[in-house]
C-alpha cells in the first residue's frame, strides 16, 4: 500500500468530527458519555466534550437529563453559564429558553415573541441512564436506535462497577492496546517468571512462552481472536479477546466463565479518548497474587484528579504526559516494575499516549503478533465507508443482542481442534447474565 493510501485510511479511521467518515459510523450508536452522579438535579451544567462537538449536560430540578450545543442560537453565548430551570435551560444573555429536545420555548427580550421562538430550535441529543452511565445518542434523532445489549449491562441494579479515566491520544491507539495480546508479556509481567507464580496462576503460561500463536477472524459484533499457549499435560492455555463496534472491547485477561465486563474507548475529539470500563462486581479478580503473597509488579489503584469544569476536565489520571506517569527509573532498573510505571492500565496510558495524539501509522511494522490490530482496523474501516457510499448500517445498530454472544478471557483446554467451537461450547456453559 502507498503512503498516499496509507495515510487516507489513518485519517479516515481516526478523525471523529461531524462530516468524517468514521463520525458518521460513531453517530449511528448510543454513546457512554457521563456517569449520572456528575449531574445534579437542579444544578450547574456540566461542559460535555463528545465526538469534537462542545455540547453541555444537565439535569433538569425533575430529574430527567439533557444535552444540547453548549451555544445558545441566538448570538452563540455559552449555555454552559445558563440557568437550570424546570422545563429547560434558560440562557443568561437574554432570557431564550430551550427545552430538552432544543427546542426555543421562551424569548421574553421580543415583543409577542410566541411565533418567532418555534421557528427556533437549538442541537440537542437523546438521552438514556442505565447503571450509573448517562449515554447520549448523536445521530438522526428522528431515528433512534434501540439501547445496547451488551451483556455486562443486563446485570442486576447495584451490580456493576464503573470506572472512567481520560487519555490523551486518539480513540483507536488506545482500543488497539486492549486486543493486542503479546504485550502483556512485557509491558505488565516482563519481570516475573513463572516460578514465582502459584501452580494455578494461568499467568505462569503467559511468562513461561511470551510468543503466543494467534488466530483471528470477523464476528456478527466485529471481531475476535484466540490466542493459543501450551499447558500442563498436552493441554492448551487459550486466550480470547474481541472488538465489538464502534469502539468497545474486551481483553482476555480473567476466567472465561465469569469474565463479564467491556470496555468502551469514547472518542472526546480527534485527539482525546474517554476509556469507559464496566465490570460485574462479582467477576473474580483479573490478577491473582505471586507465591510471596505480593500482588504482581504495578498493580495498584488507579488515581483521578479532581474535576474541573474545563472542556477536557473529567477523569484526568494523576499519572500523565505532563509527569512522564511519576515512572520510577530506579524500580524498572531493579526489575521490581518492568516498566517502572504502577498501575497496569497507566502502563498502557503511558505507551498508547506516548505515540503521539494521533500516530502515525505509516511508520509502523506489522508483524504476526498483530493481526488482531490490522483485522479490526480493515473491519471498521470497511463499515464505516460502506455506511458512507451507500448508507449500509454498521453492526450492532440493527441488532444489539449481537453483542451478547461476545465474551473474552483465558480457559484451559485438553484439545483444541477449533477454536471457535470450543469457544462456542464453552459459552453455552458459561454465567449468563443476559437479559
Amino acid at each position: 500500500m502507498s503512503n498516499d493510501a496509507m495515510q487516507r485510511d489513518n485519517e479516515e479511521m481516526t478523525r471523529v468530527g461531524p462530516g468524517t467518515v468514521m463520525g458518521k459510523l460513531m453517530r449511528q450508536y448510543w454513546l457512554p458519555a457521563l456517569q449520572s452522579n456528575e449531574l445534579e438535579a437542579g444544578g450547574a451544567p456540566v461542559r460535555l466534550l463528545l465526538l469534537g462537538e462542545k455540547l453541555i449536560a444537565y439535569r433538569s430540578p425533575n430529574g430527567s437529563v439533557g444535552v444540547m450545543d453548549h451555544r445558545c442560537s441566538h448570538r452563540n453565548a455559552s449555555l454552559f453559564y445558563g440557568r437550570n430551570e424546570e422545563g429547560g435551560m434558560r440562557c443568561v444573555y437574554h432570557g431564550w429558553k430551550f427545552d430538552a429536545t432544543g427546542q426555543c420555548i421562551d424569548v421574553p427580550n421580543i415583543p409577542n415573541g410566541d411565533a418567532f421562538r418555534q421557528k427556533v430550535k437549538n442541537t440537542a441529543y437523546a438521552t438514556f441512564e442505565k447503571h450509573g452511565i448517562v449515554w447520549v445518542f448523536m445521530g438522526d434523532q428522528s431515528q433512534i436506535p434501540a439501547t445496547p445489549r451488551i451483556e455486562v449491562m443486563e446485570a442486576g441494579e447495584g451490580e456493576i462497577e464503573l470506572e472512567f479515566a481520560m487519555r490523551e491520544s486518539n480513540y483507536l491507539q488506545c482500543l488497539e492496546g486492549d486486543i493486542d495480546t503479546s504485550h502483556l508479556a512485557f509491558l505488565h509481567v516482563g519481570n516475573v517468571e513463572p516460578e514465582q507464580l502459584e501452580a494455578s496462576d494461568p499467568m505462569k503460561y503467559v511468562v513461561a512462552n511470551r510468543r503466543p500463536e494467534l488466530e483471528v477472524s470477523d464476528a456478527p459484533w466485529g471481531t475476535t481472536y484466540c490466542a493459543f499457549k501450551d499447558a500442563d499435560g498436552g493441554g492448551k492455555y487459550l486466550r480470547f479477546a474481541n472488538f465489538m463496534f464502534p469502539f468497545w472491547t474486551q481483553a482476555p485477561q480473567g476466567e472465561f466463565d465469569t469474565n463479564l465486563f467491556s470496555r468502551a474507548w469514547v472518542p472526546l475529539d480527534d485527539t482525546h479518548t474517554m476509556s469507559v470500563t464496566i465490570t460485574w462486581k462479582r467477576r473474580p479478580p483479573t490478577f491473582r497474587p505471586m507465591k510471596s503473597g505480593e500482588e504482581l509488579p504495578g498493580v495498584a489503584p488507579l488515581e483521578l484528579l479532581p474535576n474541573t469544569t474545563d472542556w477536557l476536565g473529567r477523569y484526568r489520571t494523576v499519572q500523565n504526559l505532563a509527569n512522564d506517569y511519576l515512572i520510577d527509573r530506579e524500580a524498572q532498573r531493579t526489575n521490581r516494575i518492568y516498566t517502572g510505571i504502577a498501575n497496569i492500565g497507566m502502563q498502557d496510558q503511558a505507551m498508547t499516549d506516548s505515540m503521539g495524539e494521533i500516530t502515525d501509522r505509516s511508520r509502523e511494522h506489522l508483524s504476526p503478533s498483530d493481526i488482531m490490530i490490522a483485522r479490526t482496523r480493515r473491519r471498521l474501516l470497511r463499515a464505516a465507508r460502506a455506511l458512507a457510499t451507500d448508507g449500509t448500517p454498521p453492526p450492532g445498530v440493527n441488532d444489539p443482542f449481537v453483542y451478547q454472544l461476545a465474551r473474552s478471557g483465558e480457559m484451559l483446554v485438553d484439545k483444541v481442534d477449533s477454536w471457535q467451537e470450543v469457544y462456542e461450547a464453552r459459552l453455552k456453559e458459561a454465567v449468563r447474565i443476559a437479559g
